[in-house]
């Protein structure tokens, strides 16, 4: 495992849609591993590939209750609306306020192939849904209603 580079604001790949993982192999478990490693160590609760220079469908939540992996992921349904403030490791320092749906299905395949559905609600749902938006080259400042000016502590 290793800890890969992310990709920050101004990066173009960030703003390209991702193609599908076609073959689950060892270069794909290898970036899955080097994602959750790299997730952890930037105190990050979700990392998408195009973040770490990788233009797949794949990305990796913990908001606490374990790691998901999300390969090729697809929403089936959200419902409701949830107003939250949020940041990204590819825009450090930056936090603003985003509408996400209050529950999203979603459907993918785990890190072994299997086909999986995801039911995320709260925190956990905003976290798909902004890793989601990362394979589509969006931002979530794209989306942000207002900036918050985030003061931190020493």
């Amino acid at each position: 495992m290793a800890i890969r580079g992310i990709r920050k604001k101004g990066d173009d790949i960030l703003r390209k849609t991702c193609k599908p993982v076609q073959e689950l192999n060892d270069r794909v478990r290898e970036l899955i591993d080097d994602m959750l490693e790299t997730m952890y160590e930037a105190d990050g609760v979700g990392l998408a590939a195009p973040q770490v220079g990788v233009m797949k469908r794949l990305c990796v939540i913990d908001v606490g209750e374990g790691p998901i992996v999300l390969i090729n992921p697809e929403k089936i349904k959200e419902t409701g609306a949830q107003y939250e403030v949020e940041g990204c490791l590819s825009v450090p320092g930056i936090y603003g306020e985003v509408k996400r749906p209050a529950k999203v299905v979603v459907k993918a395949l785990n890190e072994k192939g299997e086909e999986i559905a995801v039911e995320g609600e709260g925190f956990l749902a905003r976290a798909i849904s902004h890793e989601m938006d990362h394979l589509d080259g969006v931002l979530f400042e794209d989306k942000v209603i207002r900036y918050i000016d985030v003061k931190k502590e020493d």
